[in-house]
Parts: structure tokens; C-alpha cells; sequence
């Protein structure tokens, strides 16, 4: 589904990105793995033309390198960012249907089907987005990413700063939405969460792909174990 070829990133001077190659195949939960500052998010941002790049982006046998960011969204791409970055001073179903801006005929049916994926939104759908706890927010931010009916969803550290329950219900709804046919290529700093749900699995260093393999082989890998898995 996604091809990504000799990949580079920048900001000014400094190269974030080194010529990594990365695929996500259709249907599997795809993770990318590693420290601060390892080129994770970058990788996601270059995916919908959010940094300055080189190398060869393809989805679905399409080349979107040089698409911008709305149009690769309306190829059906769409990405949760680190942070939440929920708009503060819109309710939830004003956010809602900002994520459903190119999608806005099918609304309805769509808010609908967000608030039985999450259904803490329902009696807070009037709440201004700024208002609500960490995890609603992530719910949210999640919601309308989904409002644009991406085939793709790239998440950036959903689990940054939420509770353990809340951490182990979003990871619930990440497998849920696999299963409900969406790929996923998510970012991760909770390595052993993101290893558990996820068929493949890539590990950056630096900017590079220092590690890649079927994400039940990393999990018994010694080395991650010790790297990234406090164990």
C-alpha cells in the first residue's frame, strides 16, 4: 500500500532522515520504533508533505512525493499528530467536521459511526475540545482523522501522556480499526505496546533504519529487549 524509497528529511542543514526504505502492506499494523530524535515523526510528516524532502513516496502504485497535503488526505492518507492538536476552541463536533472537509456529504453517517467507536464523546459532543482530559482529547484527534475515510492511518505517539487504562483501551481501538479493514503505521515510544498489536516492524536510529523484521520476532529479539524494552 505504502512504498517509501531513499527517504530523506531536513531542516536547514541538518538531515533528520538518512535514505531509509519503508513498506506498509495493506491491512497490517506497521510500527516505527526508536528514541527521541530518531526520525519518527519526520517519516510521518514527509508522508503528507509536512517537511522538506527527497526520495520517492507511493501509495497505492501512485507516486504523492510532491502532492500537497489536502490531496494526499483526499488519496486517503490521514495522520493523528504527537500532541493531540485538537482545535481548543471548537467543540467535538465542530473538530469532527473539520476532519470531514472533504467527506462533508456523508457527515452524518460518519459522526455516527465515531461516537460508537467512542462513545465517551456522545454526551460531551457540545464540550469545547480545549476542556476535555488527555485521553478524550486523543479520542478526538483520532475521530477526525478518521472523518476524511482514510484507508491509511498514520498515529504519532497516541499514548504520550495518558494513563495505563486509557493507554490499553487506545491500543484496543487501534486493532479494532485494522480489523475493520484501515492500515495503520503508527509511532510509538511505548515499544512493547506497539510491538504486541503490530505484524511488522521497523527500528530507527539516528535517522536510520537500524533494525527491521516481523514485529513477534523484535519482541524476542535480545537486543531490542534491552534497547527498547527495559528488560
Amino acid at each position: 500500500m505504502l512504498k517509501i524509497r531513499n527517504l530523506e528529511v531536513y531542516y536547514g542543514l541538518i538531515k533528520a532522515v538518512k535514505g531509509i526504505n519503508i513498506d506498509v502492506e495493506e491491512g497490517q499494523i506497521v510500527s516505527l520504533i526508536g528514541s527521541n530524535g530518531a526520525g519518527k515523526t519526520s517519516t510521518l510528516q514527509s508522508i503528507v508533505n509536512d517537511v522538506k524532502k527527497t526520495g520517492d513516496i507511493h501509495f497505492k502504485d501512485k507516486t504523492i512525493s510532491d502532492l500537497k497535503t489536502h490531496h494526499i488526505i483526499q488519496e486517503g492518507i490521514s495522520l493523528v499528530p504527537e500532541g493531540r492538536r485538537v482545535f481548543q476552541n471548537l467543540t467535538i463536533e465542530e473538530n469532527m467536521r473539520m476532519g470531514a472537509f472533504n467527506n462533508s456529504e456523508r457527515y452524518e453517517e460518519l459522526q455516527e459511526r465515531m461516537f460508537k467507536l467512542f462513545p465517551r464523546l456522545i454526551a460531551k459532543k457540545g464540550q469545547l475540545g480545549g476542556t476535555m482530559s488527555g485521553g478524550e482529547q486523543q479520542m478526538l484527534a483520532i475521530a477526525r482523522a478518521l472523518m476524511s475515510s482514510p484507508t491509511l492511518l498514520m498515529l504519532d505517539e497516541p499514548s504520550l501522556g495518558l494513563a495505563p487504562k486509557i493507554v490499553g483501551e487506545l491500543f484496543e481501538t487501534i486493532t479494532k480499526l485494522r480489523e475493520e479493514g484501515i492500515t495503520i503505521l503508527l509511532v510509538e515510544q511505548n515499544a512493547f505496546a506497539a510491538l504486541e498489536i503490530s505484524d511488522y516492524a521497523y527500528v530507527l536510529e539516528n535517522g536510520e533504519v537500524a533494525l527491521e523484521d516481523v514485529a513477534s520476532k523484535l519482541i524476542s529479539s535480545d537486543e531490542i529487549r534491552k534497547k527498547y524494552l527495559g528488560a
